[in-house]
């Protein structure tokens, strides 16, 4: 049981952080196709990165202390 939560959050922290390099091509090639709609805007083109890649590292960063918590577990156990 904790082999298969261990491997579904080593899949959760791939997928955050495969979907914030996507996401972050993404708006890059945006703004380089784009630069006039980002200058219209009042924050900078790079702002949602930067949100997104906080979130990523909180998402990321808690995985990666429930997979800790496993292994104290699983070696008591």
């Amino acid at each position: 049981m904790l082999k298969k939560l261990d491997r579904i959050l080593n899949t959760v922290i791939g997928a955050f952080i495969g979907v914030f390099i996507g996401s972050t091509i993404n708006r890059f090639l945006d703004f380089k196709i784009h630069p006039g709609l980002y200058a219209m805007q009042s924050a900078p083109w790079y702002t949602s990165i930067l949100f997104n890649g906080v979130v990523t590292v909180i998402a990321v960063a808690l995985a990666v202390i429930i997979k800790l918590v496993i292994k104290i577990i699983n070696r008591y156990i």
